[in-house]
């Protein structure tokens, strides 16, 4: 095991060859889906129809079935989709051919490939990319690649950007149970960017940091999605003498590092325990694991997950791995034993997924009892150098786990085998499903190319926002927070920030602190704060600039503009024009006769009690620096 994570050093992770990459999918904020015309964005959990399918592989161009999508067969999975009339149509369910590609979730990607700095292709051909686990009803995702070879800067370095694609994005999982998992349609079609990195970061830290700063980049342009799910990470990590796994479907950015670090110590015990067996002579070939039916040994057993559980069409199967004993205790992850990898791989392929699905001979746990693994040792010819590990279900389920615990034990002797992980609450990662290799993309005959044409390409190069590294300098130089640089980077509210400052002479902090903090204020307070644009904000912040209104207006003006959306903005500023220094004089004298101050309150006391009734009547129309000066000669 690795140390723990708190001690780790950038010379440990060196030490491991960690090398690690990111493959980030980005929603687009467009109107439309990709390859049709319904429409995006609209999420719902009503639905008006359901549909079943099967999904079988194809073979690709060059006569291959790909690794992943076998798997998925194996499952046995029936694929449900829950329908509402609203969001999906007859080209997701493959039953119409696919519209041209939408040309606003084309310009958008072109303008984040730019940023990229990647060489874009002349011309885009749309492949179709296999996906057997039924996240997308046709059994293929509609894809293609606008650029290569790209960077961003990161420190003293350069971060490489492999390509950027255009896809479409997949269903929304409901459930997965057994033999049944469930998807809603409503998010599948809509517009995906996809960047990828090469593996040039060396510390889990680095590729959070490369993570945010991509998103960073992609928000910039003020046109990509936000909120949960419209964002989500893979990130690809190897050691020296290991092989690339994906961690798949990372939500959030923060939990990165630990999942990484994770990661890393689970790859360099599979390498120990690849060791431990070679040296105990074991190789591919010469291994010959055994399986054995006891069902009738542990029909009566007291151990409840299989007692609670056992019927007449269950059987219980045991296989014994020679030479295998003490490696499924070996630790591989925080809590976690290799045993674990046989587990996940019975309940994703076998699908039998109520835990605990297996038990083995190397735990030191209470499981059927002495007596009873005796027997069971009899029968299997067992030796105190083998390992045993059962594992139960209907007679199809458990022959099928039976043979992935035969397949995972032959991939230890050869080390790491290449997999797509699942991120795991606890920063643990769990099998999801074999790495997907090059025969799951082939052409696609339904739609035709593409040319980028130069006129367009230099249209959008001139539109370009800043890039978040750049603002985030210029924003240093103003003196501004971190924490407020970095809400105005990862928001559109960058941009009307600087419209501000570039039109109107003030000091950088008051529009700033207004456009991060106060607009938090007003959408936990449930104002409509997305009808405020730069045009309104310009408005009264050079009203302020020109002393047509005070400070405290801003706020007020803003504020009253969302509670009565069909109010001028221009009357609304007339409405706090500043009142003369004697009115505010007159009403702060009348005020304080009006109000009985106990005897005994002190000076501070009735100053609070008086300006306060002032500000109530003159509130936004005054300084109040300048009233209570007024306010202490009347108390």
């Amino acid at each position: 095991m690795l140390k723990p994570f708190e001690n780790m050093t950038a010379g440990d992770y060196a030490e491991l060859g960690l090398k690690a990459g990111l493959e980030i999918h980005q929603q687009l904020k467009t109107k439309k889906k990709l390859f049709c015309r319904c429409p995006a964005g609209r999420y719902s959990e009503k639905y008006d129809a359901e549909i079943l399918r099967h999904m079988r592989p194809t073979l690709s161009e060059l006569g291959e079935y790909d690794g992943t999508a076998l798997m998925e067969f194996k499952t046995k999975k029936e694929i449900i989709y829950q329908l509402n009339k609203e969001t999906v149509c007859t080209y997701e369910m493959d039953d119409a051919p696919p519209f041209e590609l939408n040309d606003e979730a084309l310009e958008i990607a072109l303008e984040i490939a730019l940023l990229l700095k990647l060489n874009l292709v002349s011309e885009l051909h749309i492949a179709r990319k296999q996906y057997l686990d039924g996240s997308i009803p046709t059994g293929f995702q509609r894809t293609t690649i606008l650029g290569v070879d790209g960077e961003i800067p990161f420190g003293n370095r350069k971060i490489g950007i492999v390509q950027l694609g255009l896809e479409e994005d997949a269903c929304r999982e409901v459930s997965d149970q057994g033999h049944i998992r469930v998807y809603r349609t409503d998010r599948l079609g809509m517009p995906l960017i996809e960047v990828v990195t090469y593996p040039d970061m060396r510390t889990p830290q680095e590729v959070a940091e490369v993570a945010q700063l991509i998103r960073q980049l992609t928000r910039a342009t003020g046109k990509v999605r936000r909120g949960i799910g419209a964002t989500r990470q893979d990130v690809n990590v190897s050691i020296e003498g290991g092989t690339r796994i994906e961690i798949k479907g990372v939500p959030r950015i923060p939990i990165i590092p630990r999942l990484v670090h994770n990661e890393a110590g689970r790859q360099k015990a599979l390498l120990e325990i690849r060791q431990k067996l070679r040296f105990r002579g074991l190789k591919p070939d010469n291994f010959k694991p055994q399986s054995f039916d006891v069902t009738e040994i542990l029909r009566q057993t007291s151990y409840l997950p299989i007692k609670n559980v056992i019927n007449s069409e269950m059987r219980i199967k045991c296989v014994r791995l020679p030479f295998f004993q003490g490696i499924l205790s070996h630790p591989t992850q925080p809590g976690t034993s290799f045993a674990k990898e046989f587990s996940d791989r019975v309940r994703v392929i076998a699908c039998i997924d109520t835990i605990p699905n297996l038990i083995h001979s190397d735990s030191v746990d209470e499981t059927i009892g002495s007596a009873a693994w005796e027997k069971i040792k009899r029968v299997t010819d067992f030796k105190e150098s083998d390992s045993l590990i059962i594992t139960w279900g209907n007679e199809t389920d458990v022959e099928t786990a039976v043979r992935e615990i035969e397949i995972r034990a032959r991939e230890a002797i050869e080390g790491i085998p290449s997999e797509t992980r699942q991120a795991l609450s606890d920063g643990t990662t769990g099998f999801e499903r074999i790495l997907p290799g090059p025969d799951r993309m082939y052409p696609d005959t339904d739609l035709p190319p593409i040319a980028l044409d130069e006129e367009r390409i230099r249209r959008i190069q001139g539109q370009l926002p800043i890039l978040p590294w750049v603002r985030r300098e210029k924003y240093h130089q103003m003196g501004l927070p971190e924490k407020m640089t970095d809400e105005l980077i990862l928001s559109d509210k960058g941009d009307w920030l600087d419209s501000i400052l570039e039109n109107i002479k003030i000091e950088p902090i008051f529009p700033a602190r207004l456009l991060t903090e106060k607009l938090k204020h007003w959408r936990r307070k449930g104002l409509p704060v997305d009808k405020l644009d730069r045009d309104i904000l310009l408005a009264v912040f050079n009203a302020f600039a020109k002393k047509k209104i005070v400070r405290e207006a801003v706020a007020i003006i803003l504020e009253k503009f969302m509670e009565n959306l069909t109010a001028s903005i221009d009357e609304l500023i007339d409405e706090f024009k500043p009142l003369p220094a004697t009115e505010v004089e007159k009403i702060a004298q009348e005020r304080a006769k009006s109000i009985k101050v106990v005897a005994d309150f002190d000076e501070d006391k009735k100053f609070e009690i008086v300006m306060g009734e002032v500000m109530e009547k003159i509130r936004g129309k005054a300084v109040g620096k300048e009233v209570a000066e007024i306010v202490r000669k009347y108390i």
